[in-house]
């Protein structure tokens, strides 16, 4: 079991974030960068690096560990003198958890250098890496991100955009991407848009982030998301763009706004916050209740808490408390310990929920593991009832472009039905959001969405790309 399993044993994990600028006034790049990764830091707490490019090379420095933990006042300072940099948050969903996979990748090819910063995965990484490595390939690291170099860096004499076209023809699966050579930055967005990367405006200096909240933090101007299949240039000459080929139908990954973006981001010209508070006020209609108070599960449903709240005329209140320290933990825990996790991270304020009818909300339920025991700890505080109501619909499905589920056998909502969930976990009522719900919360966002968690059907193919690694 990883380490912070006995946190989020029940979650579905972060993905990762990137981050880049490229500057054109005089700025500190490094530091940009280190409190744009900060911003980011909820979409990954394995690792952060960062990378920088002077025109001549480039340095860089990762380390497993929070943001802070890897870079203090001694190691920004040596990253300097540099014009461009790209930085990386990461969870791993691809490669195991050593430091050699932490990001940004640094590659030196015959004409230079190159970096990578990459949030998503590759359905066909393995089919391509053996490819590459019939042909002659070394691979330092077992990320997928290493893939994408290696095509890049073997075909950089048509001309580095001519190979990134070329490289991304091959690529089946989800990617946001942030390249840096000594000149230019470039940032790429899969064709079907599965991972967010927007563009913004520090004067006359461009961020790339994979949230505006990012931006929010380093005070710069949110211009607009990048494009499905949309390769943007950075250089000295200004912005430019080269649009790809792109499905009829896009598939931004709509768990970015039940739960991995913060609250308080826009992806694709929807608010995370407004999406989050009309799920909701759409599930108080949905699945109404007698109840006294309504709580949210700190912080992923306190959001929807409020619109269920609002909606259904019944109290808001602070039902749970959040340990704010709690995060990670490096010290292998025992069983009784891992079993204790929920109540190390979270506490029923027993004064606030005792003889109360409670409605509790969460985002989602994953394992069942997490819920069952918040729904005991709150019975434990006094509460009357428990009704508890998902800001989703039951996810019976694994993802595979870049989010850590389970198998399919370890998914509650795969293995059984809402009535069998709800006893499970001891709830006296559970309503999931529905579908349609769903979709009315980021309605207006001119893309098409990934449900396959819930409905089974992905954008593409993966089925197909499985089987060319049995044939």
């Amino acid at each position: 079991m990883h380490p912070r399993d006995i946190l989020l044993s029940d979650k579905l994990n972060e993905e990762c974030g990137v981050f880049g600028i490229f500057d054109q006034d005089g700025l500190s790049v490094q530091e940009i960068t280190y409190y744009g990764l900060y911003a980011l830091q909820h979409r990954g707490q394995e690792s952060a690096g960062i990378a920088v490019a002077d025109g001549h090379t480039i340095r860089y420095h990762k380390a497993r560990g929070l943001v802070p933990e890897v870079f203090d006042e001694e190691t920004l300072d040596s990253l300097q003198g540099g014009k461009i940099a790209i930085g990386h948050v990461r969870y791993p969903t691809y490669g195991d958890t050593s430091l050699y996979n932490a990001q940004p990748l640094v590659i030196k090819y015959k004409k230079g250098f190159l970096a990578l910063a990459h949030n998503g995965n590759l359905v066909n990484a393995e089919m391509l890496r053996n490819e590459l490595e019939e042909a002659g390939a070394v691979f330092q690291t077992s990320v997928d991100s290493e893939v994408i170099a290696n095509l890049i860096a073997r075909q950089i004499d048509q001309g580095l955009e001519t190979a990134i076209q070329n490289t991304i023809s091959k690529l089946k699966g989800s990617y946001a991407l942030l390249l840096m050579t000594g000149d230019k930055l470039i940032a790429v967005r899969d064709p079907y848009g599965m991972r967010p990367l927007a563009l913004g405006r520090l004067g006359h200096s461009y961020v790339v982030a994979s949230e505006s909240c990012a931006f929010d933090a380093v005070d710069a101007e949110f211009i607009r998301d990048v494009k499905p299949g949309e390769i943007i240039i950075i250089s000295q000459d200004g912005l430019r763009s080269i649009q790809t080929p792109v499905p009829l139908k896009t598939g931004l990954c709509v768990f970015e706004f039940i739960y991995f973006a913060r609250t308080d981001s826009t992806i694709d010209g929807i608010s995370v916050y407004g999406a989050r508070k009309e799920a909701g006020k759409i599930l108080s209609v949905e699945h109404r209740v007698g109840a006294d108070l309504v709580i949210g599960v700190p912080d992923s449903g306190t959001t929807a808490a409020l619109g269920y709240a609002e909606g259904s005329g019944i109290p808001f209140g602070e039902g749970l408390i959040k340990n704010r320290y709690v995060g990670r933990t490096f010290i292998k825990p025992s069983q009784a310990v891992r079993e204790q996790g929920v109540r190390i991270k979270l506490n029923a304020l027993r004064k606030i929920v005792k003889g109360k009818r409670i409605v509790m909300i969460d985002d989602s339920i994953v394992r069942g593991t997490t819920s069952k025991k918040i729904v005991e700890m709150l019975r434990l505080a006094g509460a009357r009832e428990v009704h508890m109501r998902i800001s989703s619909p039951p996810v019976r499905f694994p993802c595979y472009f870049g989010i850590d589920t389970p198998t399919k056998e370890h998914l509650i909502g795969a293995k059984y039905s809402v009535e069998e969930i709800c006893r499970i976990i001891g709830a006296d009522s559970l309503g999931y959001l529905s579908i349609d719900g769903l979709l009315k919360t980021v309605e207006g966002s001119g893309c098409d969405f990934c449900l396959g968690c819930f409905t089974g059907e992905y954008p593409m193919d993966v089925e197909a790309e499985c089987q060319k690694l049995k044939s």
